[in-house]
């Protein structure tokens, strides 16, 4: 996406027609705080925040009757032919000269002798002695990686998931400095710095809301003076969130929500910023509370807000350090998982500050849970284990966004999906989207496929496993870990084989063997990736959330757990508008009275389901 689409978003969305209201009239129209109003207002004096580079900036154009060769080197002018003219002719025949050289044999009997330029560019013996210059005394994974020029090039995501660096150290015992001498943070290699930064800025492409709120409201700096301790997957779009937080005045301090969805180099990138983090990939449990109490026990340093992603980080200060809590303003919560703990306090009347329940927004639960799952569980699949979906008969356990998602993806493929639910709406929506609804034990003996993503724990218990076919594939899409018993295959009559990175046999006694991915972890983020600009909507929610909650006003929000303002739910997906050249219809005044409406939204009440 080009930054000029972008810039046609920003003179059209912020007509939403809150730079006319005056702040007082927009908090009570609104129900948001001045902050929040003035992170969505267009920059002062107008301008336009993501206007094109002046046209000398700009890289010289080719010119006049530059065709496609003008890009080619001049080595690439200079191929020989040889091999041309072995492929053009399909009655030419090989031969051998005595002296080593290569023939061609014409149809009429002719040899000639071919041009020997190809294996002058083949340098074999000097590839060799490169090769043997190579230390001997090496891991199977250190040379395939010694062997691989772009491996040694760069730190990819693809390197991520199997593992980035040759050094089993664990990272708790390094002693590491950045370029600027701080070490306040722990990751695997902060020599990958440079690749991450590479990553963090493919990920700012394809997050233009994220990218223009940060410009919009970065001279006002909404949340100066905020210290925001977090708990997400750590990631190149979590990467732009984080520099988008502290570009708006907060200082932040993070460590990661999963043991296996870390980027390394991306995280390395930010502690070279500057920014404490605390999280590498392959963390055992115990590095993982770890990593979390050192974001939070920091002499001369305490949080007043919270970005938390499963509730891992609510839970430890709470179980450690409940007097925090006495600073905290606000905790934003995206994860299903995480809002229910919260629900659950609130409950039980232990919640002491306001929650933002950001899961259960439209901007969220819409876009990341279906059409992100739709897209990254394909993909999940098909990197641990290559499989084809065509006829595959595949049961996913919960039908709600994630749910749907998944079961869409696979049917797209060509696999024969079953589906497990609870509720009966949601059942009735996958019997008339045209999925069979049954229960697990129904067809946990023919499934070649069993998915995950319910939110709930044991939804696959021993007694399935035991009775799933040989070769079965089980996976979970949801946040936590809990939704396949794992732990009850730890077993001493059990047989565990890595395959590849998070791909494990669980082999039974008879020779029976199931294939489990990522230990039963969050599939797409331990195994694959999943679609930025997706993460963006629910990024710039989260953004927006935790200005809301910061800049409310005492007594705005009490000790309970609210869901965002539909005015901003509305306003995250008019930023993204722009990226499809997609024009709003716009209300008439005769419309709006007619409808009851405000023209420039609210458009649905809070009851309303998308």
């Amino acid at each position: 996406m080009s930054v000029q689409v972008v810039s046609a978003a920003a003179a059209k969305v912020p007509e939403v027609e809150l730079k006319d209201l005056s702040p007082s009239e927009a908090e009570s129209q609104l129900g948001l705080s001045t902050a929040a109003v003035g992170a969505m207002a267009p920059p002062a004096g107008g301008g336009d925040p993501e206007a094109p580079a002046p046209a000398a900036e700009r890289p010289p154009a080719p010119g006049p009757g530059a065709g496609p060769a003008a890009a080619l080197s001049p080595a690439a002018g200079k191929v020989p032919q040889a091999s041309a003219m072995k492929r053009s002719d399909p009655h030419h025949q090989h031969q051998r000269h005595r002296d080593g050289g290569e023939a061609l044999v014409s149809p009429d009997g002719t040899v000639t002798e071919a041009p020997r330029t190809v294996k002058k560019q083949i340098q074999f013996a000097d590839q060799k002695q490169e090769f043997n210059k190579r230390p001997t005394k090496i891991g199977r994974r250190s040379l395939s990686r010694s062997i691989s020029q772009s491996s040694t090039d760069s730190y990819s995501s693809a390197a991520s998931y199997t593992d980035s660096s040759d050094d089993e150290t664990s990272p708790r015992d390094k002693q590491q400095k950045n370029s600027k001498g701080s070490s306040d943070f722990c990751v695997k290699n902060i020599k990958q710095a440079e690749f991450g930064r590479r990553e963090i800025e493919i990920a700012e492409q394809e997050m233009p809301a994220l990218m223009a709120l940060r410009k919009r409201a970065q001279g006002e700096k909404p949340l100066a003076g905020a210290k925001i301790v977090g708990c997400t997957h750590i990631t190149a779009q979590t990467a732009v969130l984080m520099e988008t937080l502290g570009a708006l005045g907060a200082q932040c301090r993070w460590a990661a929500c999963n043991i296996y969805s870390t980027l390394n180099e991306v995280a390395a990138a930010l502690a070279e910023s500057g920014f404490p983090v605390f999280a590498w990939k392959g963390e055992s449990e115990d590095d993982f509370w770890w990593c979390i109490d050192r974001c939070v026990n920091v002499e001369g340093w305490q949080p007043n807000m919270i970005l938390d992603d499963g509730g891992d980080l609510t839970h430890w200060i709470y179980k450690k350090y409940p007097n925090m809590f006495k600073k905290i303003k606000g905790i934003v919560e995206e994860s299903v998982t995480g809002v229910h703990r919260l629900y659950q306090l609130s409950k039980a009347g232990k919640l002491c500050v306001p929650a933002m329940n950001v899961n259960d927004s439209v901007t969220k639960q819409k876009f990341d849970n279906l059409y992100c799952c739709r897209e990254s569980i394909l993909d999940g699949l098909k990197r641990t284990t290559d499989m084809m979906f065509g006829g595959k008969q595949v049961v996913v356990c919960g039908y709600g966004e994630v749910g749907k998602g998944c079961c869409a993806a696979l049917k797209a493929m060509g696999s024969i999906v079953y589906v497990t639910e609870i509720d009966p709406i949601c059942a009735l929506q996958a019997c008339m989207d045209g999925f069979r609804l049954v229960k697990l034990n129904e067809v946990i003996r023919q499934v070649d496929i069993v998915i995950t993503c319910t939110g709930n724990k044991n939804v696959v218990t021993r007694e399935h496993l035991d009775r799933m076919k040989n070769s079965c594939i089980v996976c979970n899409m949801g946040h936590s870990n809990t939704e396949i018993d794992v732990a009850s295959l730890r077993t001493p009559e059990l047989t565990w084989e890595r395959v590849r990175s998070q791909v494990d046999h669980v082999i039974w006694p008879d020779g029976k063997r199931i294939v489990l991915l990522a230990e039963g972890r969050l599939l797409n983020l331990s195994c694959s990736t999943v679609p930025t600009f997706v993460l963006s909507i629910t990024a710039t929610t989260q953004a927006l959330a935790l200005i809301e909650l910061y800049n409310a006003p005492e007594g705005r929000y009490k000790q309970d757990v609210y869901l965002l303002p539909k005015k901003m739910d509305e306003y995250v997906a008019s930023l993204h508008l722009p990226t499809f050249d997609a024009h709003l219809t716009e209300l008439t005044d005769e419309q709006a009275k007619y409808l009851g409406l405000n023209k420039n939204g609210p458009f649905k009440p809070n009851y309303y389901r998308y």
